[in-house]
């Protein structure tokens, strides 16, 4: 990007002896006419010269300024009339006519001067303003990619530190995203610093070097402002203490305080929308797993509720028989419901990282009939085939947490294949794992929830009549995952799931 050059008048731009300089220079282009003209005048006729002392006033408004243009037309006069209008040598004139050529002369230079200066401010102008539009369309090009206010700073400060020479700094209250090495505050006072950008927030006017209000200091405090309210206070600090900011050097920072305003109000925009969003869907999921909780603790709560009932109400009428299913209704609906609460609590612990995982060697065999013990009573007459290699090593785990986790797969192989089918449990050693497979003749999982099942609250539909909070495999997965492990499902290809948990073998450590 082209430096932005400050628009400064001749009497700003150059020091004294510089503008004594081209005066002078002024003079010898003059002389240098003068000479020029003693060797030609044998051709020409004396009035004919008048043309080249027209060339250096053109020079010298073009490359000198106007007051150098105006002092070469006057010393052109005297020169052409002391050395070439008779008599020569002498400021006195023979012919009158030649006062008319002095006064158009004179007259037509100055026009010159005074136009080509005005040409030479407005080229000057239009390459100001050329560089301004490039500066900010560089800055608006980088801030429409910036995501993030820390971003927005580093744009910012990029492009006004290649344009000016100053430090730069953004106050934005309550905001901790920037930078921690950005802010300027160690070279100005921590009390000025607050007080005036809290005052340009309030005011919403400039303030600081080069403004109106407290034009004492150090530093400039310039507002951001938007449609909709003042984001933050833009800080400028020159590091040359004598340099001062012309009136279009603050309009162009003025305008890359609006850019980086809008900037920010855009991101903050976008981050309130998201968090909207987050709350909405997570307002919305908490109201979908509440009723799908209540729902599950109530049916047996229900089913409890109404054995009981019956029992107190109708004991007399009943017989053996029938007041034997109900205790054992209510009693497995209590097993139940103590599973449900059971898995929720253990989910609990889990996010909360208060469970302790604590390693030992253990037997893979006992591992699986514990697990089998777990669940039991819901057997009934199910075929268990376990398949163990008796080479197969000891496996350092939490024996309860792992007990805990293979008990939910066998619960999810026994709630999703037909009561008459078998369930397989295979152990094996691979590399440095050793993985323990529960293998079941059901229903399978669609493809699509294959990504799915081992998340919160996430349950398979099918078969209908299959009841759960859906935890059961997650908990699994964060007991193994604790472990360093891995889990996965497959579907298996003559119909029925896989689900497969992979162990390390290593140290005996406390995790």
């Amino acid at each position: 990007m082209s430096r932005l050059q400050p628009r400064t008048s001749r009497k700003e731009k150059d020091p004294g002896g510089a503008k004594i300089g081209r005066y002078l220079l002024s003079l010898l282009f003059v002389a240098i006419a003068t000479i020029l003209s003693e060797l030609v005048i044998r051709k020409f006729s004396p009035t004919n010269l008048i043309m080249i002392y027209m060339l250096v006033v053109v020079v010298s408004a073009i490359y000198l300024g106007r007051g150098p243009a105006i002092l070469s037309a006057l010393t052109g006069v005297l020169a052409f009339d002391y050395f070439f209008v008779p008599p020569i040598y002498t400021f006195t004139v023979a012919d009158s006519e030649y006062l008319l050529s002095f006064a158009g002369f004179l007259l037509l230079g100055l026009t010159i001067s005074y136009l080509t200066a005005e040409v030479q401010a407005k080229a000057q102008s239009a390459q100001r303003r050329e560089a301004e539009t490039a500066a900010l369309y560089a800055l608006s090009r980088d801030l429409t990619i910036a995501d993030d206010i820390k971003t927005i700073y580093t744009a910012l400060s990029t492009h006004i530190q290649q344009t000016l020479k100053c430090e730069v700094d953004i106050y934005i209250p309550e905001n901790e995203k920037l930078p921690e090495n950005h802010h300027i505050q160690g070279s100005i006072d921590d009390s000025e610093f607050t007080m005036l950008s809290n005052w340009v927030l309030q005011n919403q006017q400039p303030a600081g070097k080069g403004s109106n209000h407290f034009p004492a200091v150090e530093a400039t405090y310039l507002p951001m402002i938007t449609s909709l309210r003042t984001i933050g206070v833009l800080v400028l600090k020159p590091k040359d203490p004598l340099d001062q900011l012309t009136a279009e050097q603050l309009r162009l920072l003025e305008a890359f305080a609006s850019q980086a305003a809008f900037a920010i109000e855009h991101v903050q925009l976008a981050e309130q929308s998201r968090q909207i969003q987050l709350l909405q869907a997570t307002e919305k999921m908490q109201d979908a797993l509440l009723n799908s909780i209540s729902h599950d603790l109530r049916t047996p709560l229900v089913s409890i509720t109404g054995a009981l009932s019956t029992l107190d109400e109708q004991d007399a009428s009943l017989d053996d028989e029938t007041r034997q299913e109900l205790v054992e209704t209510a009693r497995e609906e209590a097993d139940r419901l103590n599973r449900l609460v059971g898995n929720l609590l253990q989910m609990t612990r889990l996010e909360a990282g208060a469970i302790r995982v604590v390693l030992e060697p253990a037997d893979i065999e006992d591992l699986i009939g514990s697990a089998i013990g777990q669940v039991e009573d819901r057997l009934a007459e199910r075929d268990i085939q376990i398949m163990i290699p008796p080479d197969l090593p000891m496996v350092p785990l939490d024996f309860v947490l792992i007990v805990h986790a293979l008990g939910n797969l066998l619960d999810n192989a026994l709630k999703y294949s037909p009561e008459s089918s078998p369930i397989e449990i295979e152990a094996r050693q691979l590399g440095q794992e050793v993985q323990i497979s529960i293998l079941d003749r059901g229903v399978g999982i669609p493809p699509d929830d294959l990504a799915h099942i081992f998340d919160k609250f996430y349950r398979v539909r099918h078969p209908e009549q299959v009841t759960g909070t859906g935890l059961g495999l997650a908990i699994s997965k964060g007991i193994v995952e604790a472990h360093g492990g891995r889990i996965w499902a497959t579907n298996r290809p003559a119909g029925g799931t896989m689900i497969t948990i992979a162990l390390l073998l290593g140290t005996n450590e406390d995790q």
